[in-house]
C-alpha cells in the first residue's frame, strides 16, 4: 500500500470560508505544524482543501471522507491523505487504486481485521475515547504487532503525550488546535497551540 507520511500531531478542521483557511494554513505553518485534515462537513470544504494545497506550504488531506465519490472529489482538490470515519472497502480499494494514503477508522478486533485484508498497516482508532482509548490500544498491540493507529476524538492536550508515547501509535489527531475559538481568535493563536503540540510530541518520542 502507499505509506502514510503521517507522524505526531495531525491537526484537524471544519474550515467555514477563504478567510479562515488561511487563517489555519499560516497559524500551523507559523506554529511548526504544516499538516491539516479539513473534515468535509459543510460546503466549504473541498474549497479549503484547494485553496491549502495551492499554497503548497501545508500538506493537507480529506477527513470524513465516506463516498468514492468524495473521494475522488478531495484528490481532485489536492487532498495528499484521506481519513475516514469507519472502514468502507469502495472508498478504501478507490484510494489505494489512486496512490493516495488512506485512513479508515476502526472500533473493533473484526474492523482491524479487515483493514489487514485490504493491505493496510495504519488505521484511525475512532473515536478513540469511546472505543477504549488507551485501553483498547493496549488490547490491540499485541494481538495486530504490524498494525499502528491514529487516535482520533477526545485527543486534547492533557492525554497527547500519553497516545503519542504508545509504541502502537504512530499519530494523534486533534480539534483544538484550529478549533473555531482560536481561528476567531486568529492565526497566533493557531500556532500557539501548533507549538505546544509539537513540544508534546517531541517530548514523548
Amino acid at each position: 500500500m502507499t505509506q502514510l507520511e503521517l507522524s505526531g500531531v495531525v491537526p484537524l478542521a471544519t474550515v467555514d470560508d477563504e478567510a479562515a483557511a488561511h487563517t489555519i494554513a499560516d497559524g500551523l505553518v507559523a506554529g511548526g505544524l504544516p499538516v491539516l485534515e479539513v473534515a468535509l462537513r459543510n460546503d466549504y470544504g473541498l474549497d479549503a482543501i484547494a485553496r491549502i494545497a495551492a499554497r503548497g506550504d501545508v500538506a493537507v488531506g480529506a477527513g470524513t471522507v465516506l463516498t468514492p465519490e468524495q473521494l475522488q472529489r478531495s484528490i481532485d482538490a489536492g487532498a495528499r491523505f484521506i481519513v475516514a470515519p469507519g472502514l468502507d472497502e469502495e472508498v478504501v480499494e478507490a484510494a489505494l487504486a489512486a496512490g493516495v494514503p488512506v485512513l479508515p477508522g476502526v472500533q473493533t478486533a473484526s474492523d482491524v481485521q479487515r483493514g489487514l485484508r485490504l493491505g493496510l498497516d495504519r488505521l484511525k482508532l475512532f473515536p478513540a475515547s469511546v472505543a477504549g482509548g488507551l485501553d483498547a490500544l493496549g488490547a490491540f498491540a499485541p494481538v495486530f504487532p504490524t498494525v499502528r493507529f491514529m487516535p482520533s476524538g477526545g485527543v486534547k492536550p492533557a492525554n497527547l503525550a500519553d497516545y503519542l508515547a504508545h509504541p502502537a501509535v504512530f499519530a494523534a489527531s486533534g480539534s483544538w488546535i484550529a478549533s473555531a475559538e482560536r481561528v476567531a481568535a486568529g492565526a497566533e493563536a493557531i500556532a500557539e497551540a501548533a507549538r505546544e503540540a509539537v513540544a508534546i510530541a517531541e517530548a514523548a518520542e
